[in-house]
């Protein structure tokens, strides 16, 4: 039988209106894939459509807690992506629900329908990790690889972008706020673009990447959390106090932010303030990086000051005296 075409592949993303998710539909619209997004609100996902040509992309509902609709999503895929995560617990979306039984179930459909699975899951995912997040994660890949041994995942680190929730977050603060707490300001971080975590999930999809095998995907460059708090200031020039504070006293914090609609902190995210979050020696060693789908790396200086610039007083434009 000749191998099918990309326009005759159809691939289904769960969680694909997200963060990643958007850039992902996009580099596959590109790669001329017919592409299914499952999501629990497809009547939010409509702004997907353009990335595509007419009819290229479509929603279906999908709950990852409800596995009848996690099988229905899978029907005539020959490929299913998991973006789906969380970064905080709120009523039915707990950590375990999303992360592992909910990515147990994807690959059960995998299964059932012959389809091969490409798994993202985090840098930092660890069974033994005082963190539920990651402990969460952990127990997600092995449930995936039990369940489908030819798995492919994918632990990015923190991803950056024009709509991440890190750069932007801590930018957006330094605007309104003299201070900027520092929480674990030796803890190192491997920001990654988030463009290049789509692409080498789109090599995957296209056959390149080895079975069963877990990725590690990290940008060039590892700098402390204090180095990326100066990167930031330096980029929306802003002269900001970085304080560092304590992670007990952070804990107490975040016990009460916790609560918020949208929490800036969480007990759990201070744990895992405490862990270096960067690619392995051993995923270097083995080339289980970007380089290994011929990815250069976008290093953080090309990419986030396109979008930082908001932050800055004078927005786009420089002072005379600058």
């Amino acid at each position: 039988m000749a191998p099918r075409s990309n326009a005759e592949t159809l691939v289904t993303i769960y969680g694909g209106s997200g963060f990643l998710g958007r850039h992902l539909v996009r580099a596959l619209a590109k790669r001329d894939y017919r592409i299914r997004v499952a999501v629990r609100r497809p009547d939010l996902a409509n702004f997907l459509q353009p990335l595509g040509r007419v009819g290229q992309i479509h929603a279906v509902q999908a709950n990852l807690r409800y596995a009848p609709s996690v099988e229905a999503a899978a029907r005539d895929a020959q490929v299913l992506i998991n973006l789906a995560g969380i970064l905080y617990e709120r009523g039915r979306q707990r950590f375990d629900t999303v992360h592992a039984f909910g990515a147990e179930q994807v690959a059960l459909a995998a299964n059932a329908h012959g389809a091969r699975m490409v798994h993202v899951s985090a840098i930092g995912a660890d069974e033994h990790s005082h963190s539920a997040y990651a402990h969460s994660k952990a127990a997600g890949e092995r449930l995936v690889l039990a369940a489908q041994p030819q798995a492919v995942v994918m632990r990015p680190s923190i991803m950056f972008g024009p709509e991440d929730a890190f750069f932007n977050r801590f930018a957006a603060l330094a605007r309104i706020s003299p201070v900027l707490p520092l929480i674990g300001g030796n803890t190192r971080f491997q920001p990654v673009f988030v463009g290049d975590v789509a692409a080498a999930i789109a090599a995957a999809v296209g056959g390149n990447a080895n079975p069963g095998t877990i990725y590690e995907l990290g940008g060039p460059e590892v700098k402390t959390f204090e180095a990326l708090m100066q990167f930031i200031l330096r980029t929306i020039e802003r002269k900001r106090l970085l304080v560092p504070v304590p992670f007990f006293v952070a804990k107490i914090k975040a016990a009460l932010l916790q609560y918020l609609p949208t929490p800036p902190l969480t007990p759990d995210q201070v744990e895992l303030l405490k862990v270096d979050n960067v690619v392995s020696d051993a995923a270097e060693a083995a080339g289980r990086t970007l380089n290994a789908f011929g990815i250069e790396p976008e290093p953080i200086e090309a990419i986030v000051p396109t979008y930082l610039w908001r932050f800055r007083k004078t927005g786009q434009f420089r002072s005379r005296a600058a």
